[in-house]
């Protein structure tokens, strides 16, 4: 029998009369731990008049409650709209609480700020915490970041500020502190991260070693150098924000504290200090750029634990191998199976020629007067035309993508829509004017000429038939998943510029149809409304369009189909529009898939549950669609693991989702990326979650989440935050040749 009464002291170090490092129910004043069947329950009012009670997670994403008593809240430096604590978590144990108040959350800016902060910590915690090296950074505690006040707790600080040991130690404890400084960069550059905050003020020193701040300014390695700090402590390229952050960045720190601790002042911060050459010990360094002005031109971390002759901790490599490369390794043995089953290259769907042109009318048409042909010398001809009032170039027969029958233009066959749905002719036979007819052929519709019995009746957007090849792309997955979300956190990062650095530019396909999902979709997730679940339909219509343009190139229609999931797992005859479908994004929910004992609260809260046979709507739209050669789907997909956030502290999922989008397409970043989310998959889920990716020749997997967080009641408490959502969208385009600098066709496969 363990005694009851004696918790584990949150900070890590156990009381006496707790050997086992185990958290223990008993006291309400007392933690409950991670396997009590109470540790989810309302908190149980505590006894104590100063105690209140706090549920947070801890760095392993244990849910914990504990009776805590707090301090006055004070303005910590250097972390705007954060207030700081101290804490008392139960009996006695003694943390710092770092919270976002309520009035600070109007800007986002703060909220990204500390998950950002959060995901370096665990991240470091996870890495290094039961190593011995470890203690070099700040102890996370614990976190919540979905609570009325978001907020991480760490354990307290030992030691001073450096800032308070300048001119009293001894030239052994500066060698120690400045080598300490320099393991602590080289396990930060491990963990792909930059603190960007190491200063006299925020480096601690207790006689043995030294203790970093906590990580509230780190950036991940390779992202765009945000401004930070000010000299001499921050290098130049940090203090102005050029370039992409460099672990090296922090070694500029570590030389400037050298400098510091040794010569008892700081120096300029522009590059060597003018009188280096007077101190021998650092002289040496010197030359080996350590002073350098430019983070390329200084050592790399370990380099200069060499130079410094410290042990580099990571030289024999520490803890377990990672599960996860089994998986990898299984994943390329899957690519190698697509090379050959599709000769070394990406199959491609088998496109159909359009029929025949109808016969024309005899009477001089809309379409002659505007690009000639046809006529005879009688007929007017047509007006001069300036470059503004340039009509669309002529229309093309297309495949209609709701019926999948050809549509050939033919002018009697135009319409609009009023506001309550009803379709009006449209006869432009009168306008002289090609400016205003090439308007009004922008907003107007052309009916398809094929409805069948049973059939709604269904239109085209004139640009539609207009422009370049048409794009088609559907999103799948069973309700729930987040398609909707995903669809529309993808439209407004477009609505937003988010394709314009990869060359792209993007108008409506249709400006009414376009600014009525604007305002019920993207708006609302905009403003951290929840969205509602997309209804059952009798006939499949595309959600939104756009006309998607690189440089000079005919605009292409991109049209983006989002339906129920109830329709896709049903193989009906709503559904049939799927064979004609160019593209696909199958959108895959974590709680639905993962083995993960983390998602299990969420799952109870939700009502969902872990599915071993995969989504239903994979297997049916997969079974549905036509194989090419090989066996294999040539449409091309990506596979988006949705709602990504809730695993976002898991070390493989934090190296993507921790990273905004490049400002340019790297395939070789897009194979990386779809290597470890097929391991993560693999490892953590049933292999028919992976259905999309084992039948379709070109499939690569993406990190994503549409919303950021979990709603509560039909609103997201601290907005909606979309992370990485153009990334299917990005990997599709390149694979169907719409992408500028993408080879077309450029694959995983290839």
């Amino acid at each position: 029998m363990t005694d009851p009464n004696h918790p584990t002291d949150p900070t890590g170090q156990d009381r006496p009369g707790d050997p086992t490092g185990q958290d223990r129910p008993g006291d309400p004043n007392q933690p409950l731990g991670p396997d009590h069947p109470d540790h989810l329950r309302e908190p149980t009012p505590p006894t104590h008049p100063y105690y209140q009670e706090l549920e947070f997670l801890t760095p392993r994403e244990v849910p914990v409650r504990f009776a805590v008593r707090y301090g006055e809240d004070h303005r910590p430096p250097g972390r705007p709209g954060v207030l700081a604590r101290r804490a008392t978590l139960g009996a006695g144990s003694h943390v710092l609480q770092y919270r976002l108040p309520s009035s600070a959350q109007g800007d986002p800016h703060a909220y990204a700020l500390l998950e950002r902060e959060t995901a370096a910590a665990v991240s470091l915690e996870r890495r290094y915490g039961g190593a011995k090296f470890g203690a070099v950074f700040a102890r996370i505690v614990g976190f919540d970041l979905t609570a009325a006040e978001p907020f991480v707790l760490y354990r307290p600080p030992t030691g001073r500020p450096l800032s308070e040991w300048a001119g009293r130690l001894d030239a052994e404890d500066q060698e120690r502190i400045t080598g300490q400084l320099a393991m602590a960069v080289r396990l930060l550059d491990e963990a792909d991260l930059v603190h960007r905050a190491i200063a006299p003020d925020t480096v601690r020193w207790d006689g043995a070693r030294v203790r970093l701040c906590e990580p509230y300014a780190a950036q991940r390695a390779g992202e765009a150098r945000e401004p930070f700090g000010g000299a001499p402590w921050a290098s130049p390229e940090q203090r102005a924000g050029q370039g992409v952050a460099d672990p090296r960045d922090d070694l500029w720190s570590v030389a400037e504290l050298a400098y510091y601790l040794l010569a008892g002042r700081p120096d300029r911060g522009e590059g060597p200090p003018a009188d280096l050459a007077d101190y021998r010990r650092l002289a040496a360094l010197g030359q080996s750029g350590f002073f350098a002005a430019r983070a390329a031109d200084r050592p790399r971390p370990a380099d200069l634990m060499r130079l410094l002759h410290v042990p580099d901790p990571l030289a024999t490599g520490i803890g377990a191998a990672d599960p996860l490369d089994r998986w990898r390794t299984e994943y390329d043995r899957q690519i190698a199976r697509k090379r050959a089953a599709t000769g070394g290259a990406p199959v491609h769907p088998d496109t159909e020629e359009p029929p025949p042109p109808d016969p024309r009318p005899s009477r001089i048409t809309l379409r002659e007067r505007l690009f000639g042909g046809g006529g005879d010398a009688l007929r007017p001809p047509a007006p001069a035309v300036t470059p503004e009032e340039a009509p669309p170039p002529p229309p093309r027969g297309r495949m209609c993508p709701h019926c999948l029958l050809p549509v050939e233009y033919d002018e009697r066959l135009l319409v609009t829509i009023d506001a309550k749905g009803n379709r009006i002719p449209l006869d432009l036979s009168a306008e002289r004017r090609p400016g205003h007819v090439a308007d009004a052929l922008r907003k107007a519709y052309h009916l398809c000429p094929h409805t069948m019995d049973g059939d709604e009746e269904h239109e085209l957007p004139v640009p539609y038939l207009t422009n370049g090849e048409p794009l088609s792309v559907a999103l799948v997955g069973s309700s729930s998943v987040g398609k909707t979300h995903l669809l529309a956190a993808m439209l407004g990062e477009v609505e937003l510029g988010g394709l314009e650095p990869y060359g792209l530019k993007c108008r409506p396909l249709n400006p009414e149809a376009h600014r009525t999902f604007v305002r019920e979709r993207v708006q609302r997730l905009k403003e951290g409304r929840q969205l509602g679940r997309t209804g059952q339909q009798t006939f499949a219509r595309f959600a939104d369009g756009l006309l998607v343009s690189a440089g000079g190139a005919q605009p292409r229609p991109v049209v983006f189909f989002d339906l129920a999931g109830e329709d896709l797992a049903q193989d009906g005859e709503v559904g049939r529009f799927l064979m004609g479908v160019d593209a696909f994004v199958f959108v895959l929910d974590p709680l639905r898939a993962l083995r993960l004992p983390g998602l299990d609260p969420v799952r109870e809260q939700s009502g969902l549950r872990r599915r071993d046979l995969g989504d239903e709507a994979f297997s049916t739209v997969l079974n549905r669609i036509p194989r090419q050669r090989g066996g294999l789907v040539a449409a091309p997909a990506a596979l988006a693991v949705n709602k990504s956030d809730l695993v976002r502290f898991e070390p493989v999922v934090d190296r993507w989702l921790g990273r905004a989008l490049p400002g340019r397409y790297d395939p070789g970043a897009v194979r990386e990326e779809s290597r470890d989310a097929y391991a993560f998959l693999a490892h953590h889920a049933g292999a028919a979650w992976l259905k999309p990716f084992d039948d379709c020749a070109d499939c690569t997997l993406h990190f994503v989440a549409a919303t950021g967080g979990q709603a509560r009641g039909d609103r997201f408490p601290h907005g909606a935050r979309p992370r990485r959502v153009l990334a299917p969208l990005l990997s599709l385009f390149a694979l169907c040749g719409l992408l500028p600098g993408a080879e077309p066709t450029e694959g995983i496969v290839r």
